[in-house]
């Protein structure tokens, strides 16, 4: 019986050396960028409550840095959009779209805002696309605005 285990013993460890290979955890190197990046769906409200708002919209898969962040550049004035929120992402490279949501703090309720989005590489580089100037109303304490696809 010893024998038997000692046996299952060396194979288990045998098998977990062979399949913990570190070539197979490397790092891929970043894609080529697409040549055109645009934006297929939104921005819009996601949700948002008298504090906060989260923004989502796709866009065209934009390869190269697989760490990417959605950028939100907003305010109560649609000529000083001055704020900025950040949403990292990890772009999936087998997708051909890309869903950004960017979480704004901070908000005053039954408050205007404005915003346009953009997104860019870890390495601050832009992918090349922005929207045009939308907007929001923060909901009153207690109030809930809610705007993402329900189940069929």
């Amino acid at each position: 019986m010893n024998r038997l285990l000692a046996k299952l013993a060396i194979t288990a460890m045998t098998g977990s050396l062979l399949f913990s290979n570190p070539i197979v955890a490397q790092i891929l190197p970043p894609q080529k960028k697409a040549a055109h990046v645009e934006i297929t769906k939104g921005p819009e409200l996601e949700s948002a409550v008298s504090y906060m708002a989260i923004v989502r919209w796709t866009t065209a898969n934009p390869r190269g840095d697989d760490e990417h962040y959605g950028i939100v550049n907003y305010g109560t004035d649609p000529e000083d959009l001055s704020q900025t929120a950040k949403g990292h992402i990890r772009l999936n490279r087998t997708h051909p779209e890309t869903i950004f949501r960017v979480r704004m703090v901070d908000l005053k309720p039954q408050t205007t805002y404005y915003y346009k989005v953009s997104s860019m590489g870890a390495d601050g580089q832009g992918d090349g696309v922005e929207s045009p100037v939308s907007k929001f109303i923060t909901p009153a304490p207690g109030e809930r605005i809610t705007n993402y696809p329900q189940p069929k």
